[in-house]
């Protein structure tokens, strides 16, 4: 990333190449036991075994885009509440987006959406201690100045594609991560079940395909149903034409795009 005019606010690991920003970010506190400081970021110009949810890769132009990870320990955090991280990463990502355009949406469980097609995604990671979350580690890719891609990914789209621009990479990076900083000590310092209720309406508000009915796909096959809400465990809960509630976790349906 080229050098910012403003010091990062967190401590900064850049690496010019990593098979996985998660992966050494894990290796990292492994090694020092959890001893590295909370918001610890590591970036990479590229990856070369980027992972996504359901175990897709994540194709990225070296040096063209965001590819990050950072750590947090919400040793404060029931383990049953844990998908309001997801939450609210998807929230910052989407809302620093949103000063450079509209139409972005979070497509649940935490995928970016610019109308039909995919920008950023995620990876959440979190080590249970007991009944509370002992560490969380989040990575994020967000396509910013990619304008070609060559893999079969079905719909990607880069920032640059949508403004025309170019994007500075590392005052979004600073953006979203002083976002999250503000969400996450909400979180922990204001009444929880208010905060979390905010958080939750937010997220509902920026879902993908909100409304109206829409096609998906499950074990059994596909089926139209609308978007009723998601569950404070992350359950995606839909209704179907034959007006059946279908409640599911993460990998067990499919949005048909």
């Amino acid at each position: 990333m080229k050098a910012s005019s403003e010091p990062f606010a967190f401590p900064l690991i850049a690496l010019e190449e990593t098979d996985s920003t998660n992966q050494y970010l894990i290796q990292l506190c492994n090694e020092q036991g959890n001893a590295t400081p909370e918001f610890t970021t590591v970036t990479a110009q590229f990856q070369s075994s980027g992972k996504g949810q359901r175990g897709n890769s994540w194709e990225s132009e070296p040096g063209k885009n965001l590819l990050f990870s950072f750590v947090a320990y919400p040793t404060f955090l029931p383990a049953r509440r844990q998908f309001i991280l997801s939450q609210i990463a998807s929230l910052a990502v989407k809302e620093e987006l949103n000063r450079w355009s509209n139409d972005f949406f979070i497509k649940w469980p935490n995928d970016i959406y610019y109308r039909e097609k995919k920008i950023a995604g995620m990876l959440i990671e979190n080590d249970l201690n007991g009944a509370y979350i002992g560490r969380s580690i989040c990575g994020i890719g967000l396509n910013l100045n990619q304008e070609t891609f060559l893999s079969d990914a079905p719909n990607p789209i880069s920032l640059k594609q949508i403004t025309g621009k170019e994007a500075d990479r590392d005052e979004i990076l600073a953006n979203i991560m002083k976002r999250l900083q503000i969400y996450y000590n909400g979180l922990r310092m204001e009444d929880f079940d208010t905060f979390a209720a905010e958080v939750s309406a937010r997220y509902a508000r920026s879902l993908f395909r909100r409304r109206g009915y829409h096609p998906y796909e499950d074990a059994n096959g596909r089926f139209q149903a609308r978007l009723l809400r998601v569950e404070q465990d992350g359950h995606f809960v839909l209704e179907d034409e034959d007006g059946e509630e279908r409640s599911y976790l993460f990998k067990e349906v499919q949005y048909v795009l």
